[in-house]
């Protein structure tokens, strides 16, 4: 018999939303009551199941709520989203959802994601249009010339500033952009795919999951539980130094295991993408002067990118415009015309095309939960489980239960305005501190943030043609260990 392959990417999500709607029809709909601030009347709106009302924006209204966020918080815009009630969940009528809901969710998922979608075909552009010059390919084997023997440097480096990058500021949608540069360094240096999935996902993740001044996580998630967002700040530094050296020596271990013999690589004989099928770069121990300013062009577009994003509140539109901007420049430098621009445009964004697909198949999951009101029923569920637990034992499962409803909730913030108010006064009843059940939120969704198929993880794997299932097999024991390691600084 022909020997059954795992589904593609596109198949896995379709899966995960088919199993999402099966729950429709089993666990009992709900939600809980929200509370939003509005600006205009500096006033707190709040959304029942059956009704809505104003109450003055007062620090007594929201403790009464048993809401421990100080209001300033809400003033300062430092939460903005609706967050939910602690002790507000009720059952309301079933909303199963249907083959029709299926069929929809991934439409309405593309059209929710269209920002970050547009964002990755523009990128693909770029790279196109750049690629056609073949000083990608002359920076390639100038870099692998100079850094011969040395090869472990790029890990190293790479590994720890990718973290930087999670720890500080969130980076994490924003590494797609980065494959089309660095796969290509981390081949002429002898590695496999798995080599640059493995830095600059692990890299990107460890940061997010240890991290410091991250406002989309430890900053909305510790202002959520009402703490300051310093208080835990220790151990979530110990957790990054250690997690960073683990992922280093784990990453560098198999790479330089596969250098020596490439039949040992997991993805040994996985062809490549094709939109670095055409690099082939050759070693070389010197730039032309064209060349050395192409890539300054090039290498400038991502460092403004990393400082709007980091610095300048830049989102997706505006690192959209960047790329659509550099691709001009470099075309112009290159003195190509408007045809070949548009022709090596295009061909770059179609190699892409399917990276795009699934960040918006993935969004569509969502969109089930949130029709089938069964968000609430889980967190519901979740918190029942832990209830009462002492805290020795109260802290690893909530590691967990994080990490479970990350299934479900892929976004961080929006994890921490539907979680924290509800956990962290439960917490507070276990005897149990707010700054670490932050910690936990941002070590549960950090270890499932690996695995998660509903996150960035499929069209990380889509960038490098590698699957799911080779994924698992590499990434499983450093998953086993970051699980061990985090519980046991938890229970410190």
């Amino acid at each position: 018999m022909k020997k059954l392959k795992f589904p593609t990417p596109y198949t896995v999500l379709m899966l995960v939303i088919v199993l999402a709607a099966t729950l429709t029809f089993f666990l009992p709909s709900g939600s809980y009551s929200s509370l939003q601030y509005d600006k205009t009347q500096d006033a707190f709106l709040v959304r029942t199941t059956d009704s809505a009302y104003t109450l003055p924006a007062t620090q007594k209204n929201l403790n009464q709520f048993g809401i421990a966020i100080q209001l300033s918080k809400f003033k300062e815009e430092k939460i903005k989203k609706p967050i939910a009630i602690p002790n507000t969940y009720v059952q309301t009528a079933p909303h199963p959802q249907g083959a029709q809901a299926v069929l929809f969710a991934p439409i309405k998922g593309i059209y929710d994601s269209i920002e970050v979608i547009l964002f990755v075909l523009v990128l693909g552009g770029f790279i196109g249009v750049f690629n056609s010059s073949g000083a990608l390919n002359s920076g390639v084997g100038y870099l692998a010339h100079k850094l011969k023997g040395r090869e472990r440097i790029l890990i190293i480096l790479l590994t720890i500033l990718l973290a930087f990058g999670g720890t500080s500021f969130g980076l994490a949608e924003e590494t797609l952009a980065f494959y089309p540069m660095l796969v290509p360094i981390f081949l002429a240096a002898g590695y496999d795919l798995m080599v640059p999935l493995a830095v600059i996902y692990i890299g990107s993740n460890v940061g997010s999951m240890a991290s410091t001044t991250n406002p989309f996580a430890v900053i909305i998630a510790s202002d959520a539980a009402g703490v300051d967002w310093t208080s835990g700040l220790i151990i979530r530094l110990i957790a990054l130094a250690l997690c960073v050296i683990i992922s280093i020596v784990y990453i560098i271990r198999y790479a330089e295991k596969v250098r020596k013999d490439p039949k040992k690589s997991i993805v040994y004989g996985v062809p490549l993408p094709q939109i670095y099928a055409g690099n082939q770069p050759q070693t070389t121990a010197q730039l032309q002067w064209r060349t050395k300013i192409e890539l300054l062009i090039f290498s400038i577009s991502f460092l403004v990118m990393i400082i709007g994003v980091s610095q300048w509140e830049w989102w997706f539109q505006e690192m959209t415009a960047l790329f659509l901007v550099a691709s001009v420049l470099i075309a112009i430098f290159q003195r190509c015309g408007e045809e070949a621009f548009v022709a090596h445009f295009v061909a770059g964004a179609r190699d892409l095309l399917g990276v795009a697909f699934i960040i918006g198949i993935a969004r569509g999951v969502s969109f089930i939960l949130n029709d089938g009101q069964i968000s609430g029923t889980i967190l519901n569920y979740a918190t029942h489980w832990v209830q009462g637990m002492s805290p020795m034992l109260f802290l690893p499962m909530l590691l967990l239960v994080f990490g479970f409803l990350s299934l479900f909730i892929a976004s961080s913030s929006g994890m921490a305005v539907l979680t924290m108010p509800i956990i962290g006064a439960l917490a507070s009843v276990v005897g149990v501190d707010g700054h670490k059940v932050v910690s936990a939120y941002l070590f549960g969704m950090g270890i499932m943030s690996f695995l998660t198929p509903t996150g960035l993880i499929l069209p990380s794997l889509a960038m490098v043609n590698i699957n799911y299932k080779q994924w698992l097999r590499f990434c499983t024991p450093l998953v086993l260990i970051f699980t061990l390691l985090l519980t046991f600084l938890l229970w410190i």
